[in-house]
């Protein structure tokens, strides 16, 4: 029952973290640092969750989110970031974000939110 997961961010222990976290509990998981990457990789390979930084150098988690939501609105996409703000949270949320997630996270809150968010979606 692989279920894909993508995380995009610009932090190489980030993505390294999720990975170690997710592909042992049976998830399929991709990793880039761009966003514009990210989406390339969504248009050949099809995913569940989204995991997304939301400041990044190329392309911002909620430019990310919009064009997600935009291409495949079924998929559920969760911002990661650093410097969480209420009035960012709602306006990720407004656009279509599952949840919201704040660094430092621990390796219970990523896998909670996947699996919730995948519970969701099904």
């Amino acid at each position: 029952m692989g279920k894909r997961v993508l995380v995009i961010d610009d932090e190489a222990i980030v993505r390294v973290s999720c990975q170690r976290v997710l592909e042992p509990e049976g998830f399929e998981v991709d990793v880039t640092a761009r966003g514009d990457e990210a989406l390339e990789m969504m248009q050949s390979k099809q995913y569940d969750v989204v995991l997304t930084d939301l400041k990044m150098p190329d392309m911002d988690g909620l430019e990310v989110l919009k064009e997600i939501k935009k291409r495949w609105p079924e998929v559920q996409v969760i911002i990661i970031t650093g410097y969480g703000t209420i009035s960012t949270a709602v306006q990720a949320i407004k656009l279509g974000a599952y949840d919201y997630i704040e660094k430092p996270f621990t390796p219970e809150d990523i896998l909670n939110v996947v699996k919730k968010a995948l519970e969701e979606k099904s």
